[in-house]
């Protein structure tokens, strides 16, 4: 499992046995990878991760025509080298094994005790490296009596209570309970078990021993709750849907203006002041009702009813134009379509383009830049998303095999 040449990143040197799939643990490697780790991403035969099929959209060739590779994949497996191997096979377990004594970091997201049939459980491979990180992330973790279940993000954010602050009140249009949208759950777990990966190399550069590390989706969803959480442990009372009202700030939310809606983020009485001065109306910052934060939030029906109808008056862009040299947050809701045509975006780089050489008629993959910027040791942008076994002959080499056992290999339907 040689780590290939030329990487100098933060985590240069490190080596990740990637066994995991869909997007909380892919997302923890691909982070792993932008740091400079070696990953070596494990895929089924012919099938590979379920997201290379979960499509439409699909990627498109050189010609602009659909491949048969689903734009999902690309989100969280780029950096990241791809063999097959099938675990079921006697030699394909072997193969997983003598990669994983090599390796620093194994990640996994199979159902509990579903690998100890193959000989890849975290005990097993222990004994044969005692500085192996393990990373095991399911559902609703190793232990209580959810464990054995599968766990979805979806089912996750309903049984979180996440869904249930999340969309309009009842009674009101739309109202009801709504998901995030995006897979907030399984994104956030995939940065929890980085950040624990990272603590673990850490920790074993002390003890020279590796660790386990259980990491469940349950547990990420309701440690994201954040205030909304602690306001509930302070209380007692549990929160509700408020549409994009904020619980504990006012005026902080959408607006309807004279061609769409603007986005308002006022989170103290100073931005307030400056915000009633930019309209003409400075003395509602010296009203009872307005004048602090907790007064404002309390309330917030009376500010609203003065609120609204002069937010109407102007168009999105004029409130922009009006508030943004006043240090009062305001801002457009775009689409993603928008968001990636934002100047700021832009100027930072937030699209990258990524050369894939890997005879399938893909010539780029598109994708969003890493949110991590390190001076010393900067991501570095080694590989598209790969296609399917792409590296499998290069990783295969690298563990001592030559050309004919590889092609036994193969033949036998191990990899």
């Amino acid at each position: 499992m040689t780590t290939p040449a030329s990487n100098t990143g933060a985590l240069a040197g490190i080596k990740v046995l990637d066994l995991s799939r869909v997007l909380a643990g892919p997302w923890c490697t691909q982070m792993l990878a932008d740091l400079g780790a070696d990953v070596v991403k494990v895929e089924r035969p012919v099938a590979g991760d379920d997201t290379r099929h979960w499509g439409p959209p699909f990627l498109k060739d050189a010609a602009g025509h659909d491949t048969r590779e689903a734009s999902y994949f690309t989100a969280c497996n780029r950096n990241k080298r791809s063999i097959t191997v099938d675990m079921a096979h006697p030699e394909g377990q072997a193969l997983l094994r003598r990669m994983a004594q090599e390796a620093d970091v194994v990640v996994e997201n199979f159902k509990v005790g579903g690998l100890a049939q193959y000989g890849l459980d975290y005990g097993s491979l222990k004994a044969l490296n005692p500085r192996l990180i393990y990373c095991s992330i399911t559902g609703f973790g190793q232990d209580g009596p959810y464990a054995e279940r599968a766990g979805y993000d979806l089912m996750v954010q309903a049984m979180c209570g996440l869904m249930s602050i999340t969309g309009h009140a009842d009674g009101t249009p739309g109202g009801g309970p709504l998901k995030v949208g995006v897979a907030v759950v399984d994104v956030f777990t995939g940065l929890y078990a980085s950040n624990a990966i990272l603590a673990a190399l850490n920790a074993r550069h002390a003890t020279g021993e590796g660790q386990y590390i259980d990491m469940a989706l349950l547990d990420v969803g309701m440690a994201v709750l954040a205030n909304q959480a602690a306001g509930y442990l302070a209380t007692g009372q549990a929160p509700g849907r408020a549409g994009n009202i904020h619980p504990s700030l006012a005026p902080y939310q959408d607006f309807a203006t004279s061609d769409g809606n603007v986005l308002l983020a006022i989170g103290n009485d100073g931005q307030f002041a400056r915000f009633c001065a930019a309209i003409g109306q400075p003395g509602w910052a010296q009203d009872a009702r307005f004048a602090t934060n907790t007064a404002r939030v309390q309330h917030r029906a009376d500010l609203l009813a003065l609120m609204e109808p002069v937010m109407r008056g102007r168009t999105t862009a004029a409130w922009i134009a009006l508030l943004e040299d006043k240090a009062v947050p305001c801002g457009p809701i775009n689409t993603v379509a928008q968001a990636f045509d934002d100047p700021q975006v832009r100027a930072r780089g937030l699209r990258v383009e990524l050369p894939r050489d890997a005879g399938d008629g893909i010539a780029t993959v598109a994708g969003v830049a890493s949110p991590m910027r390190l001076s010393g040791t900067p991501v570095i942008y080694r590989n598209a998303p790969p296609a399917l076994g792409q590296h499998t002959d290069e990783v295969l080499r690298g563990l001592g095999l030559d050309n004919g056992a590889i092609a036994a290999l193969r033949e036998r339907k191990a990899v």
